[in-house]
């Protein structure tokens, strides 16, 4: 079955799309499987990881927002992964290379959305990023510390999706560009649901060549990438597309990600995540035996950084209240 999976590949797949059967490979070898290729076993195994199941509660931009249709990291991974697939499989490349590069790209992100990152990132010395963490929560922390063993292409991918990065895969370009359309796109929609602003707010120019819906703003950005990438070994939007894109990004950096409201919820989880921190570097006794000796392989701040970033919104707000709010508020 497997081999017919390879035949394929050789005869449909684009000369730049990455074939199953050259990958690099896993950093500790395992005898392939009969049935499926190795980045359809690294798709099954992030699907069935502890971390992957705690995107259901994290944050992608409101903190503790109220209603049931906001975004969380969960929903938008599933959304990147369809934009990946969608784009890969118009340009002939390996969608289940992308689609797995897209369901493991935000493993490592904290409670509190980029709010929380940048506030750990404040914390410890070392530094703190999401896609780094991301890689080391498959490379190091699943699996009761023995990691999920991926292949080079998909760790690769997590690594580079962020804007900055440099995928050493097209399906790793295409998983980042669907995590720019897939985020930018839905965070429209959560500010208008959220009453930042209105549809109708959206400068007109942007509207009017993009599109006057979420739907179809997703439908023109993908549909340029395909029309401007097929058969060339990079993907990218038409300049216009790009362009625009990137106004349009700002406009909601200025009307959402840094407006007073985005800043006093900032303030609140600062608190929370700075007081957790420091409890635990004065403490270090008090972690979670898995941390302690995570601490002793790979220092404290690291361990602190792995159990902090690995909390769920609601857990990070239970582990807070257990430690400093008094047991009597608790009592009705």
């Amino acid at each position: 079955m497997k081999d017919n999976i390879f035949l394929k590949e050789d005869k449909f797949f684009s000369p730049f799309a990455t074939k199953s059967k050259d990958t690099k490979g896993r950093q500790t070898y395992e005898e392939p499987c009969e049935m499926r290729t190795e980045f359809q076993r690294d798709r099954d195994r992030i699907i069935y990881s502890k971390a992957f199941r705690r995107l259901k509660n994290k944050t992608q931009v409101f903190f503790s927002p109220d209603g049931d249709h906001y975004m969380t990291r969960l929903t938008h991974t599933l959304d990147v992964s369809q934009i990946a697939r969608s784009i890969a499989r118009s340009l002939d490349l390996n969608e289940d290379l992308a689609e797995a590069i897209s369901l493991g790209h935000d493993l490592g992100h904290t409670p509190f959305g980029h709010i929380g990152e940048r506030i750990l990132a404040g914390l410890n010395p070392d530094g703190f990023e999401h896609n780094v963490q991301s890689l080391r929560v498959v490379d190091v922390l699943e699996d009761e510390g023995r990691g999920l063993n991926l292949t080079y292409e998909v760790r690769d991918g997590i690594l580079q999706h962020k804007k900055s990065g440099t995928p050493h895969t097209i399906e790793g370009e295409v998983v980042s560009l669907a995590d720019r359309i897939a985020y930018l796109n839905h965070d429209i929609d959560d500010a208008v649901r959220a009453g930042i602003f209105g549809e109708e707010d959206i400068p007109r120019e942007y509207r009017e060549v993009l599109g006057k819906t979420t739907s179809a703003r997703i439908n023109k950005m993908i549909s340029s990438i395909c029309k401007n990438s097929y058969g060339k070994p990079h993907v990218e939007m038409e300049p216009e597309i790009k362009e625009i894109t990137e106004s349009l990004r700002d406009f909601m950096f200025n009307k959402v990600y840094k407006t007073k409201l985005a800043v006093s919820e900032e303030h609140r989880a600062s608190r929370m995540i700075t007081a957790l921190y420091e409890y635990f570097k004065n403490k270090p006794e008090a972690l979670p035996e898995f941390y302690l000796n995570d601490a002793t392989e790979f220092g404290l701040d690291a361990a602190i950084s792995d159990y902090i970033s690995g909390m769920t919104d609601r857990y990070a707000v239970y582990v807070f209240e257990q430690l400093f709010v008094p047991k009597t508020f608790f009592m009705r």
